[in-house]
């Protein structure tokens, strides 16, 4: 990516996407060209969590919510240590953020971190082609680099699919480090970090789990030198079908028999570990307004996703793996697809969700209450 001058000057700017389509707007944030999966999410609030979500790395986000920035950027609600996502579409960017937090505009933030984004575009249209023709291969440029049509597309079509890509290495965190435990503390996890949300641990040290968070390079030995009661694989970008490692880990882990919860990417790695396959979806989901049903209960659950691939398990029945019989426990009332695991034989579930809720509605907080009991049982 190259960067340059804030967007504010309203430099032209393009999006343009691999089958040829090309959105004319204005720059937003930084200009320059950027390249990324096109792909949108519904939310219609918590922009600064989404594009702080180590899952959206190498993404260039559409935001179909029409107006983006009110509430500027602060200090507190970022999700990472950094913006993840390549680059950022908006039909109507705030002239003035307006929030008593906001310590600066999101467009001065995009351009501090060498964001570019493009504005005065009709999301409602891409977002319609991206439904039809689904995500795709895109690049936004801006300034010095606007060239022809045809150049830009053929820039666009070199670029890497997201299908067979190998993120989570890069999202990880480098080194070790703890949460502790909110009061008293009476339970130890290591969260294998594929891209980890920092509302995630959050959650679990507000259960008085004292959390270990670990890099997606991390061994067994590794998880078990931090004498866990369960562990944790989090969320992640890229394709599930690249990620050996994880899976080879989640097994050693399912073979010891320890109390385990999976979120997103962690879910599909659990179904990989159970001899599941997975695939990509056509546009994803991403937004906070997914409902999912809770087959364990009945319970329907608006909720938070972000994920571009899913897992491939039987609906109708309960499989028989090699860890004992597991099924699915959750659904998309969209489209059907998967968006939980549960093991029946011994302590285990995932999610393809996010039930950290940040940003997003807390119906499935449940979540790291049964992780709790699981840990709880298992200790019993």
């Amino acid at each position: 990516m190259t960067t340059s001058t804030r967007g504010a000057t309203k430099a032209p700017a393009v999006l343009v996407l691999e089958d040829g389509r090309v959105f004319r707007g204005r720059a937003y944030g930084a200009v320059g060209e950027t390249f990324g999966e096109a792909v949108f999410s519904t939310g219609m609030t918590g922009y600064q969590e989404t594009l702080t979500d180590p899952s959206y790395d190498r993404q260039i986000v559409v935001a179909t919510a029409p107006q983006i920035g009110n509430t500027g950027w602060n200090d507190e609600d970022d999700e990472s240590k950094r913006i993840w996502v390549s680059g950022y579409v908006v039909r109507d960017p705030a002239r003035v953020a307006s929030n008593w937090r906001a310590k600066r505009s999101l467009d001065d933030e995009l351009v501090a971190q060498d964001i570019v984004g493009i504005s005065g575009i009709d999301t409602r249209a891409l977002t319609r082609h991206l439904r039809e023709s689904g995500s795709m291969r895109s690049g936004i440029f801006s300034g010095e680099t606007l060239v022809t049509e045809a150049e830009l597309v053929a820039k666009v079509q070199a670029q890497p699919q997201m299908k067979g890509a190998s993120l989570y290495e890069e999202v990880t965190t480098a080194e070790s480090y703890v949460v502790p435990a909110v009061g008293e503390k009476k339970f130890t996890v290591a969260a294998i970090d594929l891209g980890i949300k920092g509302m995630t641990p959050h959650r679990m040290a507000e259960r008085g789990i004292e959390v270990h968070v670990l890099p997606a390079t991390a061994t067994a030995d590794d998880i078990y030198a931090v004498n866990p009661d369960g562990v944790f694989f989090s969320n992640g970008p890229g394709d599930p079908a690249t990620a050996e490692g994880p899976v080879a880990l989640m097994t050693a882990v399912l073979e010891r028999k320890t109390p385990l919860f999976g979120i997103c990417f962690g879910n599909q790695i659990l179904g990989r570990a159970l001899g599941f396959g997975t695939f990509k979806l056509r546009y994803g989901h991403r937004g906070i307004n997914q409902p999912v049903q809770d087959r364990t209960t009945g319970k329907v659950e608006v909720t938070a996703h972000n994920h571009g691939f899913a897992v491939e398990a039987p609906l109708d029945k309960v499989s028989d793996t090699r860890f004992g019989r597991a099924e699915v426990s959750h659904v998309c009332l969209n489209d059907n697809v998967v968006e939980g695991l549960q093991l029946l034989d011994q302590p285990g579930f995932s999610v393809q969700y996010h039930p950290e809720a940040a940003a997003g509605p807390h119906d499935a907080a449940y979540l790291f209450d049964r992780f709790v009991s699981l840990m709880e049982s298992a200790r019993a």
